[in-house]
């Protein structure tokens, strides 16, 4: 096995995953904290697994994966900020 089998392969399970990250908060969860939990953990690894597949590439980069090289740490950050703020608060309530 080669490196580049090894990061496709670990791309196309993270992209399963987040995936079905995503259908579960959208057909299945209630909460809306928990929705958007859900929703935001399955665009960090959808979008991880996209960095990752440009990085694994073969061929030059193209406009379409320029693009997404610049906006998809854009959108993890975003998530991963509001994944921050919808934790449990810790300690008694104030």
């Amino acid at each position: 096995m080669t490196p580049l089998v090894v990061a496709n392969t670990a791309a196309w399970i993270a992209t399963s995953i987040g995936l079905g990250m995503w259908l579960w908060s959208w057909l299945r969860e209630k909460d809306a904290v928990r929705k958007q939990r859900l929703s935001d953990c399955g665009l960090v690894l959808v979008a991880g697994a996209i960095l990752l597949r440009i990085v694994a590439q073969e061929r030059a980069m193209n406009v379409i994966d320029w693009a997404m090289a610049f906006l998809a740490p854009l959108f993890i950050a975003a998530a991963l900020w509001r994944l921050g703020r919808t934790t449990a608060p810790k300690g008694p309530p104030v």
